[in-house]
Order: structure tokens, then C-alpha cells, then sequence
């Protein structure tokens, strides 16, 4: 459990202040065999290689490893780490009402301004003893990390507290881009985007690449800080996760930004003179 900065303030308060969300107060999830814990490290490495691996494929790798695992434990491990392999499926679901699904608004279109257009994603992220998610909010032209939030749940709550706090800090978009994961489907987020007047994009079904910008994002954060450190504590994952956000915004340049870092391009205006 993570303990109290300030053990007056009721627990809301506290995790304002220290930037996480009531639902990640308890600390990481570890409801799982520390085999199981071991089995999701795997798959979640095996997946940043091959997003097309569903739960068979997956099976097959692991026993590869020397693991004796069946498919159906293998695709309830990937269930709780919401992994879905990446293919195209047919439409054959009608979409709830209080669900709706916006149309991709992104094909064909250039994306060359700061707050032009964001994404948001949601990412698995193994710890020691157990696991946690995180979400990001991105501006994709820039690739400034906007707002993040760590979460022990895949609750709506997180989700919106970091939309929430990328509006409050650097105004709107004007499209918003996401998966059709039911947080971001989710009435109370897209109310938000809606409130401030922000259109709404959303990928086609299996179709990772419509939102590549931030799935980039999560395999250099994974290789470059969360699988090099086997974060113990909620607290610690927050504070190494923060780190290497701070450090990719701030200090790491991008050959596709001219060379600027994502806060210098993103504090700057159109990108074609850099390009």
C-alpha cells in the first residue's frame, strides 16, 4: 500500500497531490501466481515483437520457452492485460447505444501542428509482484507526452483524469484519437471531448496502426525503462515511468522533429520548416 504524504487529507486529496488516481492507491494489482506474473512479462514482451499473436500463436511461443501452458490459460492472461491480437474482423456486432463508435478521421490527413491532433492509449505494465496499466495522452505530430496516470484497475476513471488534465494544461485538440476500447467508448470520456468542442477519431477494429504514434511510445518506454527495472511498488513505477517521460519529452531529440525534443517542437508552431 502506498503510504501517506499527508495522513490529515482524505485519500481523493492525497492523490492529487501526488498525481495518481484514487483507483492505483492501493498499489499495484497481484491477484496472480507469480508464474502467472511470469507468463504476462512473457507475453507482453512477445507482444511489443508480434502484435498479430493472439492466444494460440502466443501458447505455442511460450511452450517454445519450456512453458506447459494451454491456450485457454494463455487467453485469459491476455484478456486481464487487454491484448487483443491485431487483425482486421468483420463487423458483426451492432454497437451499443451508450457505446458509440466514431469513424477514423485521420486517413489521407497531414499532421503537421501541435495540438492538431491527440492520441491516447492504454498500455500493460508488469511489475514485480504484480502489474498496473497506463494510459497516455500525446500529441502526435510532436510526440509530447501530454498527461499520463497509473492505474490498478482498466476503470473509465484514470482515463478521464489524464484527459482532464492534458485540457487544463495545453487547451484542446481539434481531433481526438483512441482504439475502440471500451474506456474510451465510454459515455462520461467522450462527454469530455465533446464538452470541448473536440472531434472524436477512433481506429478500426485490429488496426494498431491507426494509432502508431503512441504505440511507438510504448516500446521505447518498455525497452528503455520498464523492463530494465523491476519496479517493486506502485510508488516506484510512478516515479521511474516519470522519469523517462520527462526525460523523452525534454531531453531526447527526434530525427523527424529536426532534431528539436517533443516540448521544444511542441512549444513551437508548424513543423514543415523542420521537416
Amino acid at each position: 500500500m502506498i503510504e501517506p504524504r499527508h495522513p490529515s487529507l482524505p485519500v481523493k486529496r492525497q492523490c492529487a497531490l501526488i498525481g495518481i488516481s484514487r483507483s492505483s492507491w492501493y498499489g499495484p494489482a497481484s491477484s496472480e501466481s507469480p508464474l502467472n506474473l511470469a507468463l504476462m512479462k512473457l507475453i507482453d514482451a512477445q507482444f511489443m515483437e508480434t502484435p498479430f499473436y493472439g492466444s494460440r500463436q502466443m501458447a505455442r511461443h511460450l511452450r517454445n520457452q519450456g512453458y506447459c501452458v494451454s491456450r485457454k490459460r494463455v487467453r485469459r492472461l491476455m484478456a486481464k492485460m487487454g491484448l487483443r491480437a491485431v487483425y482486421q474482423m468483420p463487423r458483426t456486432t451492432v454497437p451499443h447505444p451508450e457505446h458509440l463508435k466514431y469513424p477514423y478521421l485521420l486517413r489521407n490527413l497531414v499532421i503537421d501542428r501541435p495540438n492538431q491532433v491527440w492520441c491516447a492509449d492504454i498500455t500493460y505494465i508488469p511489475m514485480q509482484r504484480g502489474f498496473l496499466y497506463l494510459v497516455a495522452i500525446m500529441d502526435w505530430a510532436t510526440r509530447r507526452v501530454l498527461a499520463w496516470r497509473l492505474s490498478n484497475t482498466m476503470d473509465v476513471e484514470f482515463c478521464i483524469e489524464a484527459l482532464e488534465e492534458a485540457l487544463a494544461r495545453h487547451g484542446r485538440p481539434e481531433i481526438f484519437n483512441t482504439d475502440q476500447g471500451s474506456q474510451f467508448t465510454s459515455p462520461r470520456f467522450t462527454k469530455v471531448l465533446l464538452d470541448a468542442a473536440v472531434k472524436i477519431s477512433m481506429d478500426g477494429r485490429g488496426r494498431w496502426m491507426d494509432n502508431v504514434m503512441i504505440e511507438r511510445l510504448w516500446r521505447s518506454l518498455k525497452y528503455e525503462c520498464v523492463y530494465l527495472n523491476a519496479f517493486e511498488t506502485g510508488s516506484a513505477a510512478r516515479a521511474g515511468i516519470g522519469k523517462w517521460i520527462a526525460f523523452y519529452n525534454t531531453l531526447r531529440p527526434h530525427s523527424a522533429l529536426g532534431g528539436r525534443t517533443p516540448v521544444e517542437a511542441h512549444q513551437g508552431q508548424d513543423l514543415k520548416a523542420a521537416a
